[in-house]
């Protein structure tokens, strides 16, 4: 039975049915069977998937080592994996390309990235530019600040100093607490999320309002985490999903299902416990999260459809 509080995200069971079906019949055609499909084309005409990765998302999506690591990355090479099954492309390699938050649906929109690897919402604003997949990972909104620094609900921020990351749905969460401005909130954006946290270190800003699992890894790398709290309040619920183009319905099909794939094997959820239970890079942290009783739900019927 599906936990009531996952029905937010309850999937389409006939979608779901039916691509499993598919997955069952091995039936995966080739970008020159769909009529022509400009993703495909482009990837069958250079050999090449681009994958776009984040900095400083960790787990999900980061660099160590001048390379991208995280459980994204992975469940992307994935899909580059089974592209090279049903396009008949043996060869086919992996490019990456580097993107911010403020970046990141630009290069999917003009076409300098076919995937975005990272930790990004599937909401209804950004669909009206791109595509996502099947959610890998179900987020939610909180605050880090300095363990001595008294804050931890809300109420606790009138007059403080608040970042957020450029481009993210947490800072326009902030915009819109302050946006009578009665609490007074002096807010401000970061580049990324690395930057954001360096200003809490450095005492630039009081509180950084992100996605909690990004939280938890940038404290856990910190150089002293126990300088550092999540806080308990939930201000947002944060569906991640890979983002791809609107433009081509046959490369999202057998993205789509290439995912709905790597959960029926359980290979997913290995994935999960690789980068969210397990020692991780650059500083062999486990971050310790078990998964959520709402991700556990989704995998169950996995469907590119949530609530907004």
């Amino acid at each position: 039975m599906i936990h009531p509080c996952a029905q937010r995200f309850a999937p389409l069971l006939v979608l779901s049915t039916l691509l499993s079906l598919s997955l069952a019949t091995g039936a995966m055609p080739a970008a020159a069977q769909s009529g022509g499909t400009p993703v495909l084309q482009r990837i069958e005409q250079t050999g090449v998937l681009r994958i776009a990765h984040r900095e400083s998302s960790v787990p999900f999506s980061f660099v160590a080592d001048g390379k991208p690591y995280g459980y994204a990355i992975d469940l992307c090479l994935r899909v580059a994996d089974a592209l090279r099954g049903a396009l008949r492309l043996p060869g086919l390699k992996v490019e990456f390309v580097p993107v911010t938050p403020a970046s990141r649906i630009a290069t999917i929109v003009d076409g300098k990235a076919d995937l975005e690897c990272g930790s990004t919402t599937n909401n209804r604003e950004r669909r009206e530019q791109v595509a996502f997949t099947i959610p890998h990972y179900i987020a939610g909104s909180r605050m880090l600040v300095k363990a001595d620094s008294g804050i931890r609900k809300l109420g606790d921020l009138r007059g403080k100093t608040v970042v957020s990351t450029v481009g993210t749905t947490s800072l326009a969460v902030v915009r819109q607490i302050n946006g009578s401005g009665a609490m007074q909130i002096h807010v401000v954006q970061a580049k990324d999320h690395a930057e954001a946290f360096a200003m809490v270190e450095q005492g630039k800003a009081d509180a950084f309002v992100m996605d909690d699992v990004l939280l938890y890894g940038l404290r856990a790398n910190a150089r002293d985490p126990a300088r550092y709290t999540v806080t308990d309040e939930l201000l947002t619920i944060e569906p991640y999903a890979i983002m791809l183009s609107k433009q081509d319905a046959e490369f999202k099909r057998l993205v789509d299902k290439a995912l709905i794939a790597s959960i029926y094997s359980l290979d997913t959820q290995k994935l999960y416990k690789k980068w969210f239970q397990s020692p991780i890079p650059p500083h062999g942290v486990n971050l310790d999260i078990p998964m959520s009783y709402l991700l556990r739900d989704s995998f169950k019927f996995p469907s590119d459809k949530v609530a907004d």
